[in-house]
């Protein structure tokens, strides 16, 4: 291990404290614990949590009822060197702590503090996949950057972030804390996920540690349900899910979270060849890895472990680093060393492995959070902070549909429908930090800050029924019907798998009597998931995706609305026609049978053959016109290069994309892959020669024995604005090796 570039005398360091170090100490480092809650409300705090999860509480009033709990911070536990790795969002608290185990330990080794800072930590940003649709790595990085330096004002060492899961079912709900469907994509944001929140100096004291998960196939969970099993080819595993981790390995990225599920019926939290072969020895990776919560426990469930000492014993043998609050390390590990089923040498790599974290991140040097800065992210927002989530917010939003209505103007009278429209706390998305409805601009806040007369009338919400009056008050006098319709924060995220994606409620119906007005109507969506939308495709005149944009929320949606800002957001992950479509991805193999008018082919008998919005679709204000495709070898690669005017009157800003297939190959390969993408502005009436660069080395793929191949033969080249609507030319290519 080069312990992510520690010098020699910090390697010694780690050296000389594991040869002090006993058993229990060693184990101690092992576990993480998180406070136990010992009362203080009126119902159990399992309950409690099921509570802020499905929104029947806010993250706020959480807040306040935790603040008056009585915990249980296991000081003693700290203090006999039993705990290496706290849970912890609280900087007084969390210095007090570090304080035992610095000074009061009897080797001084400092805790690193978890915290799943997921889109932003006080400055909620847009969740992972509406971010994703910017195709921006410049705001990837960007937000994550202010994420590290507002949690590492909090005491937080350690990120649960980036997930980097493929996410290719719409059904499954953690699909909103994810960049998507495709590897490409999906490396990108890996990439610079690790560089923002680490920077080039994890030590410094405004970047944390990040942590890839889950490890691994988790996105591709049966039917779209959390936590269930996964069964696929190595050589799927290795070409569609594990490149976006491999990049962030190769970026630097210092911890590794085991996934909940199992791959091909063992575990990956007790999976050998996933842990120690793919990700230590193949790839190399130097930091530790962590369970997911509670995961080792529940290898007992899957039926893997006969109890919980097999569970820890058949964890920690695979190459599991730390136990993230099962407790069984610290419960059986000792006596299984003292038994010789667990051997010195794989607890010193463990340990190694933690200690060189710690070490990377500059802890045993500067163990403290800065009293200065404790509280410097608490009172309002940032204002830099928010420019910069405001920025990333715009990008987000993708233009589904638009029939000439948009953009608005500002002398239009607005009626402004759905409880959604006013809803700060479901604007922050799942998973957020540190994040306060109170901070977020709603869009009927958006829209009354930039000047617009709006009526607004809730209506019904994602469950409730229709209040007809409301509505017929809200739109007598409108010019323009603008309905925020879609989800709320609990209905996506973890645990929140839906079975039917088409807008919940009575919210078609709020759609249905919009346009039985006569008046254009616009359907807003605020959604943490791609949604089967067939009928508002079909009968509602203009659609904007605008996910859950986090605090700037309504600001965004308004600059869109009114063309301040025009479009640019391209779908990172496909849209369904129909809920029976799923798991629904560009880059599928063909069959032999390709889905066709006949029956006789792939398809379904009741829906579409095509998904209603491809992977990379979005619309503009602008018209993109695509021409001149030219492909030219040079040498090890391929320079692409495509004509991309403006025709409209508007400037805009275009995605242009290239895919490749492998027509034909040793194992059937993907109809489409992306392999690269620029981003290009373009005045009214303005032309751009546009190249990209495809090295031949990217055009290979693994087969079932896990070797790289790279097939001489023909290839098809596309370009174009997304993965359906392209240009083509196809290429004989000779590769100097194949392997």
């Amino acid at each position: 291990m080069s312990g992510f570039n520690l010098t020699e005398a910090q390697k010694k360091q780690i050296t000389d404290l594991l040869a002090q170090m006993t058993v229990e100490e060693k184990v101690g480092q092992m576990h993480q614990l998180s406070p136990s809650i010992v009362g203080g409300f009126d119902v159990s705090f399992e309950e409690l949590i099921e509570m802020v999860t499905d929104g029947r509480i806010s993250n706020e009033e959480f807040g306040r009822i935790m603040a008056n709990a009585e915990r249980d911070f296991h000081e003693d536990d700290i203090r006999a060197g039993r705990v290496g790795s706290y849970l912890l969002n609280d900087p007084k608290k969390a210095n007090e702590l570090q304080r035992i185990a610095v000074e009061e330990t009897r080797l001084g080794i400092p805790l690193i503090y978890g915290f799943d800072v997921i889109h932003g930590f006080r400055t909620t940003f847009p969740i992972p996949l509406a971010e994703a649709c910017s195709w921006n790595e410049e705001v990837f990085e960007a937000s994550a950057e202010v994420a590290a330096r507002e949690a590492s004002a909090h005491g937080i060492n350690w990120t649960f972030a980036p997930m980097l899961d493929i996410a290719r079912d719409a059904r499954w709900g953690r699909i909103s804390e994810s960049a998507g469907e495709d590897p490409h994509l999906g490396s990108v944001y890996a990439r610079a996920k690790v560089r923002g929140f680490q920077g080039k100096n994890p030590a410094d004291r405004e970047r944390i540690a990040t942590t890839i998960k889950h490890f691994v196939a988790y996105g591709a969970a049966e039917a779209g349900q959390d936590y269930n099993t996964v069964s696929m080819a190595k050589s799927m595993l290795h070409n569609s899910y594990l490149p976006p981790v491999k990049a962030a390995v190769e970026e630097g990225a210092m911890t590794v979270m085991a996934a909940f599920n199992d791959y091909n019926g063992v575990p990956c939290t007790v999976n050998s060849w996933l842990l120690r072969d793919v990700l230590k020895e193949s790839y190399g990776f130097e930091g530790f890895v962590v369970s997911d919560a509670n995961a080792i426990r529940e290898c007992v469930s899957h039926g893997i472990a006969e109890d919980l000492a097999d569970a820890s014993r058949k964890a920690v043998n695979a190459g599991m680093d730390m136990d993230m609050g099962s407790g069984t390390y610290s419960a059986h590990l000792a006596q299984q060393a003292a038994d010789g089923e667990v051997s010195a040498e794989v607890l010193d790599e463990a340990v190694r492995r933690i200690l060189t974290v710690k070490m990377a991140l500059g802890l045993f040097d500067h163990p403290y959070v800065e009293e200065e800065r404790m509280a410097r992210y608490d009172g309002e927002l940032d204002k830099k902070h928010r420019d910069i989530a405001l920025d990333a917010a715009k990008r987000s939003i993708v233009l589904l549909k638009n029939d000439g209505i948009l953009p608005i103007e500002k002398e239009q009278k607005i009626a402004l429908l759905g409880a959604l429209a006013d809803d700060g706390e479901n604007c922050l998305g799942a998973w957020n930090a540190d994040g306060r409805g109170s901070d977020c601009v709603t869009v009927k806040a958006g829209l009354e800050r930039a000047g617009i007369s709006v009526t607004y009338a809730a209506c019904c919400d994602t469950t409730s029924g229709l209040n007809r009056q409301e509505l017929d008050g809200a739109v007598k006098d409108a010019d323009v019907i603008i309905a925020v319709v879609g989800e709320t924060n609990a209905m996506s995220g973890e645990a929140s798998s839906r079975a039917d994606i088409t807008l919940p409620g009575h919210q078609r119906e709020l759609l249905e009597a919009a346009l039985a007005t006569g008046k254009p109507v616009v359907a807003l969506l605020m959604n943490g998931r791609p949604l089967a939308l067939q009928w508002e495709q079909e009968h509602v005149p203009a659609i904007l995706e605008c996910w859950q944009l986090g605090v700037t929320h309504g600001d965004a949606a308004a600059a869109v609305l009114l063309g301040e800002y025009n479009p640019s957001g391209r779908l990172c992950a496909t849209f369904p026609a129909m809920t029976g479509q799923c798991p629904r991805y560009y880059n599928h193999p063909n069959t032999g049978r390709p889905g066709s008018k006949s029956k006789f082919t792939s398809r379904y008998l009741d829906a579409p053959l095509e998904p209603l919005y491809p992977f990379g679709y979005g619309l503009s204000y602008a018209n993109y016109l695509y021409s001149d495709l030219t492909v030219e070898e040079s040498g090890e690669s391929f320079r692409v290069s495509v004509s991309v005017a403006n025709t409209g009157d508007r400037a805009g800003e275009e995605t242009v994309q290239l895919y490749i297939r492998d027509v034909a190959g040793s194992i059937v390969r993907p109809v489409k892959e992306l392999k690269a993408f620029k981003k290009v502005t373009l005045a009214p009436g303005e032309t751009k020669q546009v190249t990209l660069t495809l090295n031949k080395t990217d055009m290979g793929f693994y087969n079932d024995d896990m070797e790289y191949c790279r097939e001489d033969g023909s290839f098809l080249f596309y370009v174009g604005g997304n993965s359906r609507d392209c240009l083509e030319a196809e290429r004989k290519v000779v590769f100097s090796q194949n392997v």
